[in-house]
């Protein structure tokens, strides 16, 4: 989601906010979102920062944190994936109240381990093959070009050095949103851009044919799933979702001996 730079008043942003994260230079280039997002996340979650508050412009996010304008976006971005903040275009982005817990939960404990992670991706594998089958099936042209949107921000994130998570989740959101089945959709939501592997895990950087090779890779196989979609093969969208998925497990699990990166936003 493209995040507009605001036209409102200067911010006046809660004493602390930024405070701890600006302390000590950020050092490593991919971290840089990561860290900002944890850093804005703990604000909001330890009350520095209320519900209706207005985050600081991308502006001052820039200045303090020493950063471009695409890390700054990419990480409200996936703020926004994980329901901490709205942004609200030509005015900024605001703090969202805390969602009503539910008996279903996947929180950033269930995350502790490689183990963990391969554990919800197999979640994924039922849930989205399906997903994929029903978008084949029932997919309009507005869809399709929401999925060709999210491909080529993907394909142009990898190329400016970046994971590349947000629009890794948003061509999987746009999938769930073709069903037609709001359920789905609204699953992906809750579960947000945590469900993407590369979030807990450095399985990009750790891949043995190195970070590029292996998110085109990645890419190329977001691809397969477009065409099977587009040309609503239901049987291929769902071999080519079930492959894609699989993959990712098989990766994981070679690379068990692999950390988890810590907590998520």
């Amino acid at each position: 989601m493209s995040i507009c730079e605001s036209s409102a008043p200067a911010v006046v942003a809660p004493v602390g906010v930024l405070a701890e994260a600006t302390a000590s230079p950020l050092r490593r280039p991919r971290g840089l979102v990561g860290e900002i997002v944890v850093s804005l996340a703990a604000s909001i979650r330890e009350d520095r920062m209320a519900p209706g508050d207005k985050l600081p412009s991308e502006a001052e996010i820039m200045a303090r944190f020493g950063v471009s304008r695409t890390v700054v976006r990419e990480s409200l971005s996936r703020l926004q994936a994980s329901s901490l903040v709205e942004t609200r275009h030509g005015i900024g982005t605001f703090v969202l109240a805390p969602e009503p817990k539910s008996n279903f939960q996947i929180a950033e404990h269930d995350f502790a381990t490689v183990s963990d992670v391969i554990a919800v991706l197999e979640l994924r594998i039922s849930l989205e093959t399906e997903a994929a089958g029903l978008a084949a099936l029932r997919r309009s042209a507005d869809n399709l070009a929401a999925m060709a949107a999210a491909l080529q921000a993907f394909e142009e994130s990898i190329q400016r050095d970046s994971d590349a998570v947000p629009p890794d989740f948003e061509f999987h959101m746009e999938i769930a949103r073709a069903t037609g089945n709001r359920h789905f959709a609204d699953l992906m939501t809750y579960l947000g851009t945590m469900i993407i592997p590369r979030t807990r895990v450095n399985t990009a950087l750790n891949a043995p044919e190195g970070r590029l090779s292996y998110l085109q890779r990645v890419h190329a196989e977001h691809q397969d799933i477009y065409q099977a979609i587009h040309d609503q093969d239901v049987e291929a969208a769902r071999s080519a979702m079930r492959l894609h998925l699989s993959n990712s497990r098989e990766r994981l699990q070679h690379g068990r001996n692999l950390h988890t990166l810590g907590p998520t936003a």
